[in-house]
């Protein structure tokens, strides 16, 4: 009864705070009020101030987790409108999207290197820009730690969605393809929630990247930190 009851409040909690969050970005259109911003910062001010623990808080909401799956697989229907367009622009997309695959690899290992960290937080950085469920399973791998994945994997989508915006606007880049590819490399299912926001061929690009992306990373990874 108790669990029903904590699966009953967490989310309600988690979907209320989100559409607030929603209304909020409605009314002040700005890259900090995105939705998943505001109502990740509400949930945690309201657990640490009702000092209700993490593990408390997700056997209630878990099953909100277990969603990203089958919004992924949405995905699939803005894929199917334009793919005309993705087998016409087959050979630069890839080409994108590797580059994009290979920065986020590297960027991630030279600034790890740089900071100094061990080597399983190094190993958890690399994946930094896929998929969670496919980060975790690449640091599984490779020697990292999945937990500490998903912490980087959050810090680079929501980090791109932040100042994707202003990236966009200082380089002039205003086709939704590139917008798309830009997002999906970098900020993977995240990035590709933000990109509906420029169109649905953004959005469907976008989702094209995020999948090839995972690819790409899974083989990638483990040949790069074999070398470390």
């Amino acid at each position: 009864m108790i669990d029903s009851l904590l699966a009953l409040l967490f989310t309600a909690l988690t979907i209320g705070l989100y559409l607030l969050g929603i209304q909020l970005y409605k009314k002040k259109r700005h890259p900090f009020t995105t939705p998943i911003i505001t109502a990740t910062t509400l949930i945690i001010v309201f657990l640490l101030v009702a000092d209700i623990p993490y593990e408390t808080y997700m056997e209630g909401a878990q099953w909100i987790d277990h969603l990203l799956g089958p919004a992924v697989v949405a995905l699939a229907y803005p894929l199917y409108i334009y793919r005309g367009i993705i087998l016409r622009y087959m050979l630069p997309l890839m080409l994108s999207i590797f580059t994009g695959v290979l920065v986020g690899i590297l960027s991630g290992l030279v600034f790890a290197k740089w900071v100094g960290p061990p080597d399983n937080v190094i190993y958890s950085l690399l994946p930094k820009s896929v998929t969670t469920p496919v980060a975790m399973e690449i640091s599984k791998v490779t020697g990292g730690t999945p937990s500490i994945a998903v912490v980087f994997v959050m810090v680079a989508g929501i980090g791109g969605v932040l100042i994707a915006p202003y990236v966009f606007k200082w380089f002039k880049i205003e086709g939704e393809m590139a917008r798309g590819i830009g997002l999906g490399s970098a900020s993977h299912a995240i990035g590709t929630a933000k990109s509906l926001e420029y169109g649905h061929q953004a959005a469907a690009i976008s989702s094209v990247a995020m999948t090839i992306s995972a690819l790409l990373a899974s083989f990638l990874i483990p040949i790069i930190s074999s070398w470390m």
